[in-house]
């Protein structure tokens, strides 16, 4: 008797460990292509992923970069102090998007050119991402518009 318990049990305990790994794989798969790493320009370009891996960059639009094109093309570059990556996107910008300003841009890295699928900037004044703000930090030359205790950074 004894030892019929204690094989249901060891059966059970596979089972579950089975159904675990089984639902954990299928979960991944599922977010494969929901997931996107962020990387600020300096890390872009110290490692540059393939150009299918799809990926969020983020810093602040260059001065003077900011370039609209005969079509819906608009070209800039994106920095973090320590590094600069040219950008190209089509579509419509977000009305907070600007020179000198935070923004986050989903997309691919082709080799020469980020190309953006998706930008997000500011939602007010003072916000900027906390990643963005970061990677700002690294290379130090963030300043805090809010100054100590302010919302900048996500709070």
């Amino acid at each position: 008797m004894r030892s019929l318990r204690k094989t249901r049990r060891i059966q059970v305990i596979v089972l579950a460990a089975a159904a675990l790994a089984l639902a954990s794989g299928i979960i991944g798969y599922a977010m494969r292509d929901g997931i996107s790493f962020f990387r600020s320009p300096s890390q872009l370009l110290a490692d540059p992923p393939g150009p299918a891996e799809t990926f969020r960059i983020g810093g602040l639009v260059e001065e003077g970069s900011l370039v609209r094109g005969q079509g819906e093309t608009i070209t800039f570059r994106v920095t973090d102090g320590g590094a600069s990556v040219p950008v190209a996107y089509t579509g419509v910008l977000p009305d907070l998007f600007g020179e000198g300003e935070g923004m986050v841009g989903t997309g691919r890295w082709d080799g020469q050119v980020f190309r953006a699928t998706e930008i997000l900037a500011r939602h007010d004044e003072t916000y900027m991402p906390k990643e963005v703000i970061d990677a700002l930090k690294e290379q130090g030359v963030y300043v805090n518009p809010a100054g100590e205790g302010g919302r900048a950074g996500g709070s």
